[in-house]
């Protein structure tokens, strides 16, 4: 992810230091770097590879950061040892540079309250590949000068990014908006309703996903996916929503992490035969529109609670994720009346805070309105 924004930011005309603490990285990136650009070179998108390149610096050292205007941090998912990054980075940093984390879920509140002027720190969270996804978060912390936020956003614009302003709370937009896609989808397949093909089907051939859950927490990996979820679930106070389930923590704790370990949910490897679908039409429905209501009710939720505007929560799952649209424009097509019923029903029939609707929903479905009005 690090040498990617600094892809990035290189191909946009900027110098761009890059460091890690383990100089094999360095090196690999440096390769990586090399071959992309030369590739990129070769199909006539660039002009000049070599060009490029000659932006870089390749460091050992954090110091080499000292005159730097902008330092952004992709590193582990762990308070602590961001804390410890951003004080140590912030001594050797002029007083206008700004510090920015990439963090999916982690508090940029409390990463800023490592540094003496907290007010410089900001979240700007890019996604992977971040040289070919066009979503940048934006995350204020409490502490951050509205000018560095607004310099950020246009700055984001200008490396050709689409920057969506997101509150700081967990997962921001993205990363809490997009629970229930995997979360729903496990919990119906723990329930025996229908096995991980089918629900995969469901949401791509009826739904118009691009990927079903279970072939995309497979890709991501579930080191990476279970992480963020058990990381909102905490954040939220435990919040059942949020919650992660025994399935996906059962394949982390065998080191099944789906494709870059050969088996996740599906087998992936050589001569295994993957699992067919029940194409049911009416299972598959019924399906796809429990998952989609969940999502709905989690961006309607995240708009009622300030999260972010209508048209950025929108934005977001179709840009960051590539969902087939925005979730608050799928919840006008079917009229909230619709989705509040789904979810009432779950309720009625579980009993578990995991599907009481938001207020905004309701609200709209009793006036038979827009969500966004």
């Amino acid at each position: 992810m690090g040498s990617g924004i600094a892809q990035v930011a290189a191909m946009a005309g900027h110098n761009v230091v890059l460091f890690d603490a383990n100089s094999a990285a360095v090196e690999k990136a440096k390769t990586n770097l090399t071959n992309t650009l030369n590739k990129l070179a070769e199909k006539g998108k660039i002009a000049n590879a070599a060009e490029i390149m000659t932006r870089f610096e390749f460091a050992s050292e954090i110091t080499a950061f000292k005159n730097c205007s902008l330092v952004i941090e992709a590193i582990i998912e762990n308070l602590d040892i961001k804390k410890k990054v951003f004080a140590e980075a912030e001594g050797i940093v002029s007083n206008h540079c700004v510090l920015a984390t990439n963090t999916s879920s982690l508090s940029v509140t409390s990463i800023a309250a490592a540094c003496k002027q907290p007010g410089r720190v900001i979240g700007l969270h890019f996604f992977n590949p971040a040289p070919l996804m066009a979503l940048v978060e934006v995350i204020p912390a409490v502490q951050t000068e509205p000018s560095v936020t607004n310099t950020c956003k246009q700055l984001m614009a200008d490396w050709g990014k689409i920057a969506v302003l997101a509150k700081d709370t967990p997962g921001f937009i993205v990363n809490r908006v997009a629970r229930p896609f995997y979360g729903e989808a496990i919990r119906i397949y723990e329930e025996g309703i229908a096995d991980i093909a089918t629900i995969d089907w469901a949401m791509t051939e009826l739904a118009g996903f691009k990927m079903g859950p279970f072939t995309l927490t497979d890709y991501i990996g579930h080191d990476v996916n279970y992480v963020v979820t058990e990381t909102v679930f905490q954040s939220f106070f435990y919040d059942p929503r949020y919650k992660p389930s025994f399935s996906q923590k059962r394949l982390l704790e065998a080191g099944w992490l789906g494709r870059k370990s050969g088996r996740g949910f599906y087998n992936y490897a050589e001569g295994a035969v993957p699992p067919e679908a029940t194409k049911d039409e009416s299972l598959g429905k019924a399906i796809s529109e429990r998952i989609i209501a969940m999502l709905i009710n989690e961006a309607v939720d995240a708009l009622h609670l300030n999260i972010a505007s209508a048209k950025d929560l929108d934005l977001a799952m179709t840009k960051g994720v590539n969902y087939p649209k925005g979730l608050l424009q799928w919840c006008d097509e079917w009229g909230a009346e619709k989705c509040l019923t789904i979810l009432d029903n779950l309720y009625a029939e579980y009993h578990e805070d995991r599907y009481r609707a938001s207020a905004l929903l309701r609200k709209a479905a009793r006036n038979n309105a827009s969500v966004t009005q």
